[in-house]
């Protein structure tokens, strides 16, 4: 008498089509756009019930075809894909939008002409782009050699009470709101000026640096962390001094992501309203005395374009969202510029 056949066919026999996911997805959209739409929904419900019936039914289906282990991977895939696809709309949507109405005012004009003496259409935002640059690269000088520093001196040498005290204060310092960030700004200028309408570039700058010191801090001394012993062991064994090591074996290996770190921070701090508000100012006309006079800057510029947009109230809307591009068009630059550094100069192994 012979055996019993298998009761299943074999991997390839039990393993669904390519196209699978594709018909399923399709039917889920027919499916859940029927449903939502016979229950009085809107757009949104049906595409939270085709999304629900996809995720179930595909499941459901690779559970009973293919098995329960690569059904179940089959699931864990799918929720991570629609995890993926989640988090991509409100980015996608932004920069659409973002683009959609920014084109609006993109011309020589909007990047040649400041708001100095312009009343309702016109002008451009050249002296708040200025500014925005100047504060911005300010404060990058301010911020990121006492961050690196900082970062250096609890990795490789605090070990003690200061250690501890300096590691709480920076977790404490990158919780802060940007408003109190702006306060302790203004009160130290007014301070220092005796003025307490003093505004200019520096105060900005200041401001910002508060926000910016505890994000390069704790990035950069994670990515130092990340540097393997062995490469600090074998230069000390070489005789080299621990600074030696330090600039030339640990730096080096880390920099890519010490300049990732800061072109976070930079991203963050440089579209801050809320510090800017109470130490930069706002002005129409182009400044570049970092220490004397507001200085306009973009985040500004957007608030108060959208708030006061002035007559006629679609001229300052469109610069508002120009500028909003703009924006966008600066962090995508650093971050672009980052990658292109971290490449350079990354450590080079034979």
């Amino acid at each position: 008498m012979s055996p019993r056949g298998p009761r299943y066919g074999s991997r390839t026999q039990r393993q669904l089509p390519n196209w699978f996911l594709g018909v399923t997805g399709v039917g889920s959209v027919v499916v859940g756009t029927a449903g939502a739409l016979g229950l009085g929904g809107g757009p949104v419900a049906c595409v939270v019930l085709a999304l629900v019936i996809f995720v179930i039914g595909s499941s459901g289906i690779a559970i009973a075809v293919e098995g329960r282990r690569r059904g179940i991977n089959r699931l864990a895939t799918i929720l991570v894909c629609t995890a993926f696809g989640i988090a991509m709309v409100p980015l996608v949507s932004v920069v659409y939008v973002v683009i959609k109405n920014g084109l609006a005012r993109f011309d020589v004009q909007f990047f040649t002409y400041s708001l100095s003496g312009v009343i309702g259409a016109g002008g451009g935002a050249y002296h708040a782009i200025v500014g925005t640059v100047y504060i911005t690269l300010l404060t990058a000088v301010i911020s990121v050699p006492i961050g690196i520093l900082c970062s250096i001196y609890l990795v490789e040498y605090g070990r003690g009470p200061l250690a501890r005290a300096i590691t709480f204060f920076v977790d404490v310092m990158t919780g802060i709101p940007s408003i109190v960030a702006g306060l302790f700004a203004f009160a130290l200028f007014e301070l220092v000026t005796q003025d307490p309408g003093y505004r200019s570039g520096l105060a900005g700058a200041v401001a910002l640096s508060v926000l910016m010191i505890p994000v390069v801090v704790r990035s950069t001394e994670e990515v130092l962390r990340l540097v393997p012993a062995e490469l600090r062991e074998a230069s000390y064994a070489l005789g080299t001094r621990k600074w030696k090591t330090i600039v030339r074996i640990v730096l080096p290996t880390a920099i890519g992501g010490i300049v990732t770190g800061v072109t976070i921070s930079i991203a963050r701090v440089t579209g801050e309203t809320a510090p800017l508000l109470l130490t930069a100012g706002f002005s129409n006309a182009t400044n570049t005395n970092l220490f004397d006079g507001r200085m306009a800057n973009l985040p500004e510029y957007i608030y108060f374009q959208f708030t006061n947009p002035g007559v006629p109230v679609q001229a300052g809307v469109d610069r508002a969202w120009t500028a909003a591009l703009v924006l966008i068009m600066i962090v995508m630059l650093l971050n672009l510029l980052a990658r292109l550094v971290a490449r350079i100069f990354r450590p080079k192994i034979s």
